[in-house]
């Protein structure tokens, strides 16, 4: 088996957000999968998998959380680095939600949170768990909210962003939003067009989205929207090349205007048309239409 391409996935994040569906979609996608792996043992499993004897297969996932102790949580990131310069490509994928949804979701399944005890209730869990998981959400190589998405993106964002990513390319998404309803939690680059002119205003437009021709005719003739979709082209286009030569893997664009229906949705298709042209591996998502 050739070491140089084994994938190793770490699957971190809160209890509730959804790092079980991450797990099982990937499973799905024929990868290995080990749900609750105790972080002393870590160490050793990744031994044996860069072993000239390994069997293992050629791609694996594993799931960690808050369960472990705090200390050997902590011990992660140096774990993790150690094995940088070895014959295996180690990401973490970081799965996150509001607190407002987790209580939801924990409430309407009548689950129990792993950190719930006589001294911690539903919301305290909650926060105490982010306190200790957030580490993890600062160093993670792709970062995943799912405050706002419905299962069946979840796995489609697993097996594109993930489980058929290729380890040579950079793999980008480019989001638009709104930002009445929130800021994406789990973009790289945010970007606000809400300066632009608003195709709300105009009544004939108002029900259309960026993805319409009478919308995408009146903002492509606008002189400000032209010279913003240049700056971020122009942007991106040197920067992208800078974050490949130091092997990032993903790369989260989020485009946000009021509502998330027009100029947002406008640049995002205008944005990625551009870098599937220059064939970057691509994904847009429209959050909020």
């Amino acid at each position: 088996m050739n070491q140089q391409q084994r994938r190793l996935i770490i699957v971190t994040g809160l209890s509730g957000a959804g790092k079980t569906v991450v797990l099982h979609s990937l499973e799905d996608y024929s990868f290995y999968t080990i749900d609750n792996l105790p972080i002393s043992l870590l160490d050793t499993f990744i031994a044996q998998l860069i072993s000239p004897e390994s069997k293992y297969p050629q791609d694996i996932a594993i799931g960690i959380d808050a369960r472990n102790s705090p200390d050997e949580l902590f011990q992660l990131p140096d774990i993790l680095h150690s094995y940088r310069k070895e014959s295996i490509n180690i990401e973490l994928v970081f799965i996150d939600a509001s607190n407002e949804v987790l209580v939801k979701r924990f409430s309407e399944t009548r689950r129990k949170h792993p950190l719930t005890s006589k001294d911690y209730s539903l919301n305290d869990a909650i926060k105490h768990e982010r306190k200790i998981m957030n580490l993890f959400a600062e160093i993670a190589y792709f970062k995943i909210d799912t405050s706002r998405m419905l299962l069946h993106e979840l796995r489609d964002l697993v097996r594109e962003r993930i489980a058929n990513h290729a380890i040579a390319s950079l793999s980008l998404q480019i989001m638009s939003f709104g930002f009445k309803h929130g800021i994406p939690a789990d973009a790289d680059f945010v970007y606000d067009l809400r300066c632009l002119p608003n195709p709300f205003w105009e009544k004939k437009l108002r029900h259309f989205s960026g993805k319409d021709q009478p919308v995408i005719d009146f903002l492509s003739s606008q002189e400000s929207v032209k010279k913003m979709q240049e700056d971020l082209l122009e942007f991106f286009k040197y920067w992208i090349t800078q974050f490949e030569k130091d092997n990032r893997s993903y790369l989260s664009i989020a485009l946000g205007c009021t509502g998330g229906h027009h100029r947002s949705v406008y640049m995002a298709e205008q944005l990625a048309s551009a870098f599937i042209y220059e064939d970057k591996q691509v994904i847009i998502r429209h959050r909020d239409i």
